[in-house]
């Protein structure tokens, strides 16, 4: 009987959401260790009959009866119970073998009952549905049967009943290229897939080169006849109706391929024995991947060590503070944006090598020896010297930045210097060198006697500003804080020393002259006399007032700001006296003036004795009485300024006082959790990654604190006596914190690995580290030596005090601590447990697999390989193995011994 595919998936498509509803009633489920299915997939369409009556056929006749129409033949529950039995090979109950319905309700519950004894759930199927011939309950039933007694024991690694078959499938059929079994469906559509099951294990059925992928119903049919005849699989399946239907159904696809599985079965021993060689050459392969990824990236990391140190140990300086300023940024930037992502490879480099070692203890692999140079401890080493450098390289930079600001201050102080020195000589040499006491009346010599004496006094009053000006100039070319302009500086300062000596040898000079005529010289005018020498100190206080007012300061505190304030604000305190002398000054000139008008006295109306008028002093006290509010202005901008730095240093402290002892604090609560049980090691990990995304969601909070470190640095702040915490504390803690998390984390999985791989319970996964934290009573997450014993003891070792207890405990200790440290780590603790409780897969075992694959002879062919295992698994094996070389080899005999002892011992990798 065929069922119309077209009609079938038009009644599927036209059910109403109601009819959905009263169809819930037929659902059934089914508990299955291996396969789950939606209830909604498990409508078994009518269509299904006629594949669901020949495979319990399949089974009947070896009963020596089969059924007709499988919603009628089983109501009665009799052979239902015998189709059981024969599948099962168990005895059901007794029957019923009355005809009445009670009879046949019993059988069928009967049926039932053994059916649920085997985990199977049944919902919404009772014996009465059965009994009244309800064709989607039975045949709902008979899919039932065939998931627990036909697909449920087929598992292909480790994989659920409908996945194992799909993977035995692909397997057997991966060597034909025109064949790509995806599902239980569309892919068996072309029918090459039946053949090549059938040609993969009996090749001499089917002549498979001959068959072609467009013509599906001569495939289908040679399939499907072969298997009759040869291999007792009945026709459950019609050519037409897979080829005519879009979708032919996964379930009727899924009984048959099922029976080519059973029918197959006898070479199932080959196939778990490459099974098991797969996994080993597995653990293999990835053990080497994660070798080499190890060494690349642990180059890589010291590569970049090796090119960072010599940057952060050149400490030559920059002449001047832009550059010096750019070296800072740069190294901002290598803080900032170069070195987290080194810190993260480290982290992560670390992690790698535990998982790796971890791994390969639990696969009886030896440990792995990095290349030379390349242990964690020599990363570890190489980045403490990274850290060593870093650290000074820092200091350096905020040292040259203090040492250039500071030369530059003196710098600009000595141009100002200079240049007002310089206006005062512009013109005295030539006035030194004039003669014009030599033609001069005895009055005017006199004069030119009192001008000099006064010049001579202003010269005098001018020799601290020269040696202020050579004091800077010396500091600046030292040799400790060296100027980049020094030479110009130093010529300056050595033009205005030549020159200074030349006006003291003119004056020198002119005095001697001038006093040679002495005797022809008049007393000049008291008034004039007085004026000059009252006006020449005056002037200079002014140009000392103005140079003052002019000169630059630097300062970093509040403090400092509020000195130069409190000094400024006492020289304003002196001004009013120093108004008064200049209205007593310009008194004498106005007294001076009044007696010229008054005798008619013809001075020309200028001082003999002084360059300096009224004129001049009125305009430099003007000069000074504007520079005073100048300096108000600047001195209130730098208060403002260094009032901004100390919101800095606050702002800054106020963070950093809370991230510091938040990442103490975490640091605390891993040690902590590390040591505790709280649920089972799943539960711990997914603890712990919320903890560390809550760790990491913190971030921003350390780039802000970044942020105001820049600003702080920026704004030249070089001290911060509101916190103890430097950026450098919170960057070491913020990376110890990320690292310790990300280790953990790994400790963790890792206990996973040990815990999944030696099928330890999670009850005994808590009862190892409970009895591991009662005797750890530092919390230091190791064990001392007679900590240890004391733990061994406590889980039932005989270890005690004799001969034979030592000799037993000096073994466990060459497991736990081969390099006789003295201390035991968890790690440790739990691989040696696992090895006391849990089998392991040994060099023998891989052997007899091989041994399995090749016939039971000594030595295997790559043929043998390749027909048996994965390409790439295949291959591997081939170019590892030597040549075969016992009395018993031919060409291309291949030894499969010493290969898998070479997988158990020394490895080379």
């Amino acid at each position: 009987m065929r069922c119309d595919a077209a009609l079938a998936n038009y009644l599927f498509c036209s059910l109403s959401v109601i009819s959905k509803l009263k169809l819930h009633t037929f659902f059934f489920s089914f508990n299955l260790p291996n396969y789950r299915s939606d209830p909604v997939d498990a409508i078994i369409p009518l269509c299904l009959s006629p594949t669901f009556t020949a495979w319990c056929n399949s089974h009947l006749r070896k009963a020596g009866t089969q059924i007709e129409n499988i919603e009628e033949d089983f109501r009665d529950g009799l052979k239902l119970m015998l189709l059981l039995e024969v599948i099962s090979g168990e005895r059901l109950a007794k029957p019923e073998r009355g005809k009445m319905r009670v009879h046949k309700i019993s059988n069928v519950n009967k049926a039932l009952n053994f059916i649920a004894s085997k985990g199977v759930k049944l919902v919404s199927i009772g014996a009465e549905e059965i009994v009244d011939g309800n064709a989607k309950m039975t045949l709902g039933m008979i899919w039932t049967i065939i998931l627990r007694f036909a697909i449920q024991d087929i598992s292909v690694e480790e994989t659920s009943a409908k996945e194992g078959l799909l993977l035995w499938c692909q397997r057997k059929t991966a060597p034909y290229k025109n064949v790509n079994i995806q599902n239980f469906h569309i892919s068996w559509k072309d029918g090459l897939g039946f053949c090549a099951l059938i040609h993969r294990h009996r090749p001499e059925l089917i002549d498979y080169g001959k068959l072609r992928k467009d013509d599906p119903m001569t495939n289908l049919n040679t399939a499907f006849d072969v298997a009759e005849k040869y291999l007792d699989i009945p026709k459950m399946l019609d050519a037409e109706d897979i080829v005519s239907t879009l979708r032919p159904d996964e379930k009727a696809i899924m009984t048959y391929v099922s029976c080519y599985y059973h029918a197959f079965s006898g070479k199932q021993k080959a196939e778990t024995a490459a099974n098991r060689i797969c996994k080993v050459l597995a653990v293999n392969q990835e053990n080497e991947q994660l070798m080499e990824d190890y060494e690349k990236l642990a180059s890589d990391l010291l590569e970049w060590i090796r090119r960072t140190i010599p940057w952060l140990e050149n400490r030559v300086p920059e002449n001047t503070m832009q550059a010096m300023q750019q070296k800072l940024e740069d190294f901002r930037d290598y803080r900032r944006l170069h070195k987290p992502p080194k810190v993260q490879e480290k982290c992560q480099l670390e992690i790698n090598f535990n998982t790796l070692q971890t791994k390969l203890r639990l696969s009886n692999r030896p440990a792995f020896m990095p290349s030379e140079g390349k242990m964690v401890s020599d990363i570890s080493n190489a980045w403490g010297s990274l850290e060593g450098a870093e650290k000074g390289y820092e200091e350096w930079l905020l040292n040259e930045i203090r040492r250039l600001e500071r030369l530059d201050h003196l710098a600009e102080k000595f141009r100002q210097k200079a240049a007002i020195h310089e206006a005062w000589t512009d013109g005295k040499e030539e006035m030194l060198q004039q003669k014009d006491y030599e033609t001069a009346s005895l009055s005017d010599i006199k004069a030119l006697l009192k001008k000099h004496e006064a010049f001579e006094s202003d010269l005098a009053a001018h020799q601290d500003r020269v040696e202020q000006i050579a004091a800077i100039a010396q500091e600046l070319k030292s040799n400790i804080s060296s100027y980049y302009d020094s030479p110009s500086v130093n010529a300056r300062c050595q033009q205005i020393c030549d020159q200074w000596d030349s006006l003291g040898v003119l004056t020198q000079k002119r005095s001697e002259a001038l006093q040679r005529t002495e005797k022809l010289l008049e007393t000049i005018d008291q008034l004039y006399l007085e004026f000059a020498k009252r006006a020449a100190p005056f002037n200079n206080w002014m140009e000392g007032a103005m140079e003052d007012l002019q000169d630059t300061f630097i300062v970093h505190t509040i403090e400092e700001i509020q000195g130069l304030s409190t000094a400024h604000e006492q020289f304003k305190a002196t001004l009013p006296e120093a108004d008064k002398e200049r209205q007593a000054i310009l008194g004498i000139h106005n007294e001076i003036a009044k007696i010229v008008q008054t005798y008619h006295v013809n001075m020309a109306g200028t001082n003999p004795y002084t360059t300096i008028n009224p004129q001049e002093i009125n305009a430099k006290w003007d000069k000074v009485r504007q520079l005073v509010p100048q300096r108000d202005q600047a001195l209130i901008e730098e208060h403002a300024r260094q009032q901004n730095n100390e919101r800095l240093r606050r702002q800054f402290a106020n963070q950093a006082n809370v991230i510091g002892p938040w990442i103490q604090t975490k640091m605390e609560e891993i040690g902590r959790i590390s040591i505790e049980m709280h649920g089972t090691l799943e539960d711990q990990l997914t603890h712990l990654r919320q903890y560390e995304k809550s760790i990491v969601n913190y971030k921003p909070k350390i780039d802000q604190l970044e942020g105001d470190h820049q600003l702080i640095q920026e704004a030249l702040i070089f001290d911060n006596k509101h916190t103890n915490y430097t950026m450098e504390h919170i960057r070491v803690g913020w990376e110890q914190l990320l690292t310790t998390i990300a280790r953990t984390i790994n400790e963790i999985e890792n206990q996973v690995l040990t815990r999944d791989a030696k099928g330890i319970s999670q009850e005994q996964m808590n009862e190892f580290r409970a009895s591991f934290n009662h005797f750890d009573r530092d919390h230091s997450g190791t064990l001392g030596t007679e900590e240890f014993k004391a733990c061994l003891i406590s889980l039932g070792f005989d270890i005690g005090n004799d001969a034979q207890g030592e000799a037993e405990f000096a073994r466990i200790m060459s497991i736990v601590d081969p390099n006789r440290l003295g201390v035991i780590t968890f790690q440790a603790f739990i691989d040696f447990m696992s090895r006391e409780t849990a089998d392991t897969d040994t060099a023998d075992q891989v052997m007899a697999s091989f041994k399995v694959l090749a016939g039971d002879k000594n030595y295997i062919l790559a043929d043998e390989l390749r027909r048996e295992l994965p390409a790439d698994q295949a291959e591997y094996c081939i170019a590892r193995m030597t040549p075969y070389t016992g009395p018993d080899a031919i060409p291309g005999a291949l030894d499969y011994m010493s290969f898998s002892t070479a997988l158990y011992g020394e490895s080379d990798l």
